[in-house]
């Protein structure tokens, strides 16, 4: 892997029916639901590639679960750089992958999913800049959750001790950010696409967007 200042980390799972965006199977169906997760990522990545093109030297790496590296460039092509997120939870998963990224040269990480249609290049772009001057940033999502998390040096406490899947989230991520000294910057609250209420979102992201729909249930 190059070894490059500002490191993308994108935590997504191949859309396999049954395992993608489960949350959502009651409304779409397992295949319905499945394709709003492909759908999701593929948005994600091509507001990355708009913000290559501002920041040319930024190394994308797809950290990805429930598929094999070969399915996952089948899927989204070679362009990428891939590795498997491992076993633990998401907060094992993140906490391994600011290290790896040090490892690799970086000094700004940003790490997102693909659950939020509302981050787009200009916020990617933001938490970026952020990062040369705060320690932290952070996108809230709406749901006490964060949609990106930002760092500049590895704080593995950022990442243990928090309740995941709860609206806790982002409040104790900040309390520890603030025990730990960190300067803090703060992204726009935007809505992540986890339950079938959340859907509307997504219909008026891609109507604006002029891209395809939701899928109706099988």
């Amino acid at each position: 892997m190059l070894l490059t200042p500002n490191h993308l980390i994108v935590f997504t799972r191949y859309p396999t029916p049954g395992t993608a965006k489960t949350r959502l199977m009651p409304a779409l169906g397992a295949a319905g639901a499945a394709t709003v997760s492909r759908q999701l990522t593929e948005h994600t990545l091509t507001q990355i590639h708009t913000c290559q093109l501002q920041f040319p030297d930024l190394q994308v790496e797809i950290r990805f679960a429930g598929g094999t590296r070969e399915q996952m460039v089948d899927w989204l092509g070679s362009s990428w750089g891939y590795t498997p997120q491992g076993d633990g939870d998401l907060g094992d998963r993140l906490a391994r992958a600011v290290p790896a990224a040090i490892a690799a040269g970086a000094t700004r990480i940003v790490m997102v999913g693909t659950d939020c249609p509302e981050l787009d290049a200009a916020c990617l772009q933001q938490a970026f800049h952020a990062l040369t001057t705060h320690d932290l940033v952070l996108g809230p999502a709406l749901d006490g959750g964060y949609y990106l998390i930002g760092v500049r040096h590895d704080w593995p406490a950022l990442f243990h001790n928090i309740a995941w899947s709860t609206a806790a989230v982002c409040a104790q991520t900040i309390a520890i950010g603030q025990q730990l000294g960190l300067a803090i910057a703060h992204l726009p609250t935007l809505a992540d696409i986890d339950e079938p209420a959340d859907l509307a979102i997504w219909e008026r992201v891609q109507a604006t967007r002029g891209e395809s729909g939701v899928p109706e249930s099988a």
